[in-house]
C-alpha cells in the first residue's frame, strides 16, 4: 500500500515538500497516462504479440498454414458467409439494445422572473414580522437573517398580504402566480405547441390543492386526453431531480415526446407565526420561485437542445430514524403548522453527500481519480493504515460547473469544504442564494441560468446538480451542454443585471 500512501501524501493539502506548480504537472501527467493506458499499452502489447509469434515461424510453417486454411475453406465454402451473417445479427442485436434506450435532451428551461413589487428590505420585512411574534422570537430571525448570506433586499411572498394569511386563497395566489409565469416562458422560448406534450411532472412540497397544480397546467395550457400527469407532493428541495429523473424514465421508454418539469415551492403556506424557533427558520430561509424545464427525447432535438442528461442518482436515508426526523412539517403546542428544523440537518446532508458522490463517482470520475480513490480506501480498510487519510476525488476533473441548492450559507460552506471547489465553483450557489435565498427544489435552475447569463457554458462542459430534502434524501443530476450557450440571446432572471455580480 506504499502506492496508495504516496499518492495520499502528494494531494493532501498539508504536504509542503513540493511545490503547487509541481502538484498540478504531477496530477496531470497521471491522469492522462492513466486516462490513455488503453493506447499507451494494449496497441503496442498487441502489435509486439503478433511479432512475436510470426517470428516464431520459419517459411515452411506459414506454407504449411496457408494450405490448411484454403484447404478448409474449400471444403467449407459457405463459412464466409455464415460467419458474416452472424457477426451481422450481432450487431443488429447490440445496435438495437443501444437504441431502446432513448436519449434525453433539455430543449430548454425558464425560471420565474420576480415582480419588483414583491422586493422588500430586511428592516420593512422584521417590521411587519414582528408584528406576529414576540420579541424575543424576532430577536432570533435576525440573527439568522444577518448570518443567512440573503442581501439586504429580498424577495417575500406572491402575494400583497405580508406577512401573508396562513389561508389556501393566498397560497393559491402566490403558486398561480410563479407557476405561470415560468411555463408560459419556456413554451414561448422552445415554441412547442402543449399539444405535442405528452408528460407534466409538477413537484411542490407544503402546498397541495385539489385540483392539483399539474392537472392546472393540463387546464391552463389545454394539454392533449391522454397526457401522463404526476404531482409529486413533500419530497422537499431535491424533489426537482427527482421529478427529471421520473421523466427521463418515461421518456426512455416511451413514444417520440416531450416532458415539461416545473418544480416551484410556495413560501405562503409554509410561514409559520408561532414561537417555536426551529419552525422559525423557514420564515427566514424560503422564497418565492419557480423553474419549468422542457424535456425531450426526439432525436432530432438534440441539434436545438442545450443539454442531454447522462445521469440521474438518488440517495434516500430515511431508514435512519435521525434522518427522517430532522426536516418535517407538525404542530406546535399551539396546534401551529410549521417546518421544523433541527441541528442534526447539516450532518444528515454530509452523510447523504458522502453516499451519493460514492456511488456518483463511478459514473464519472476518470479512471485515474478511482484508481487513488480505490487505492486509499483498500489501505485504510484492509491494512488497517491510520495515516492514510480518506481521500476525497477532484471532481473538477469530471465537471466544469457545480449547481449546489442553496439551502443556506452553512450547507454551501460544508459542501465547498468537502469536495474543494473553488469561490469560482460556488459562485452561482452563492449568488443564488443571495439575490432569491432558498426558493426549494426551483434553485438549481436559476444557479445554471446565472452560469449562463456569465458566459460560462461551452460545449461539452459538464454540469453537476446536487441537492438536498426531507426525508432526507440527496439527489444528482448530470448534464452535458451540446452547444455553447450565448448570454446575448438568452433571456433570464439574471440578464440585465448579471454585471453586478458576483457581489463581495
Amino acid at each position: 500500500m506504499a502506492v496508495a500512501e504516496t499518492f495520499n501524501s502528494i494531494y493532501s493539502d498539508q504536504t509542503n515538500s513540493l511545490s503547487p506548480k509541481l502538484k498540478i504537472y504531477i496530477k496531470n501527467g497521471y491522469n492522462y497516462l492513466i486516462s490513455n493506458s488503453i493506447h499507451l499499452l494494449i496497441i503496442p502489447t498487441i502489435l509486439s504479440t503478433a511479432i512475436y509469434h510470426l517470428s516464431a515461424l520459419d517459411f515452411p510453417q506459414i506454407v504449411t498454414v496457408t494450405k490448411i486454411l484454403i484447404s478448409y475453406r474449400n471444403s467449407h465454402p459457405h463459412l464466409a458467409i455464415i460467419c458474416l451473417f452472424s457477426a451481422l445479427m450481432a450487431i443488429i442485436y447490440i445496435l438495437s439494445v443501444i437504441a431502446r434506450r432513448k436519449h434525453v435532451y433539455l430543449v430548454d428551461f425558464a425560471c420565474y422572473k420576480h415582480d419588483p413589487c414583491f422586493l422588500i428590505s430586511r428592516e420593512t420585512f422584521f417590521e411587519k414580522l414582528g408584528g406576529c411574534i414576540s420579541p424575543e422570537s424576532l430577536a432570533f430571525c435576525e440573527k439568522v437573517m444577518e448570518r443567512s448570506g440573503v442581501s439586504d433586499k429580498f424577495f417575500t411572498y406572491g402575494t400583497e398580504n405580508f406577512p401573508p394569511k396562513s389561508s389556501f386563497e393566498c397560497a393559491r395566489e402566490e403558486a398561480e402566480i410563479v407557476l405561470s409565469g415560468a411555463v408560459d416562458d419556456v413554451l414561448e422560448k422552445t415554441g412547442v405547441n402543449p399539444r405535442d406534450i405528452g408528460v407534466v411532472i409538477v413537484n411542490i412540497s407544503t402546498f397541495n390543492p385539489v385540483p392539483s397544480l399539474s392537472a392546472m397546467i393540463v387546464n391552463r395550457h389545454k394539454l392533449r386526453e391522454d397526457v401522463l400527469s404526476y404531482n409529486l407532493g413533500g419530497m422537499g428541495c431535491s424533489a426537482g431531480l427527482i421529478a427529471i429523473d421520473l421523466a427521463k424514465r418515461l421518456l426512455q421508454v416511451g413514444h417520440n415526446t416531450y416532458a415539461l418539469v416545473v418544480s416551484l415551492e410556495s413560501a405562503t403556506a409554509g410561514h409559520y407565526v408561532g414561537e417555536d424557533r426551529s419552525k422559525l427558520l423557514s420564515n427566514c430561509l424560503f422564497r418565492m420561485g419557480a423553474a419549468a424545464i422542457l424535456l425531450s427525447n426526439h432525436p432530432s432535438d438534440r441539434r436545438s437542445s442545450k443539454y442531454e442528461l447522462k445521469h440521474t442518482l438518488r440517495t434516500h436515508l430515511g431508514a435512519d430514524d435521525k434522518a427522517y426526523n430532522c426536516v418535517m412539517q407538525e404542530v406546535d403546542k399551539d396546534a401551529r403548522v410549521g417546518i421544523s428544523i433541527t441541528k442534526d440537518v447539516s450532518a444528515v446532508a454530509g452523510e447523504a453527500l458522502k453516499k451519493n458522490i460514492s456511488s456518483l463517482g463511478p459514473l464519472v470520475l476518470p479512471i485515474s481519480e478511482q484508481l487513488i480513490f480505490l487505492a486509499a480506501l483498500i489501505a485504510r480498510k484492509v491494512f488497517k493504515k491510520k495515516g492514510v487519510k480518506p481521500y476525497v476525488p477532484d471532481f473538477k476533473l469530471a465537471f466544469e460547473h457545480f449547481c449546489i441548492h442553496a439551502g443556506g450559507k452553512a450547507v454551501l460552506d460544508e459542501v465547498e469544504r468537502n469536495l474543494k471547489l473553488t469561490k469560482w465553483d460556488m459562485e452561482p450557489s452563492r449568488m443564488t442564494l443571495y439575490r432569491y435565498s432558498n426558493t426549494s427544489s426551483s434553485s438549481l435552475w436559476y444557479e445554471l441560468a446565472y452560469a449562463e447569463a456569465k458566459g460560462r457554458v461551452k460545449k461539452g462542459d459538464r454540469v453537476w446538480q446536487i441537492a438536498f430534502g426531507s426525508g432526507f434524501k440527496c439527489a444528482s443530476g448530470v448534464w452535458r451542454a451540446l452547444r455553447t450557450i450565448d448570454p446575448s440571446k438568452e433571456d433570464n432572471p439574471w440578464i440585465g443585471i448579471i454585471d453586478q455580480f458576483p457581489v463581495t
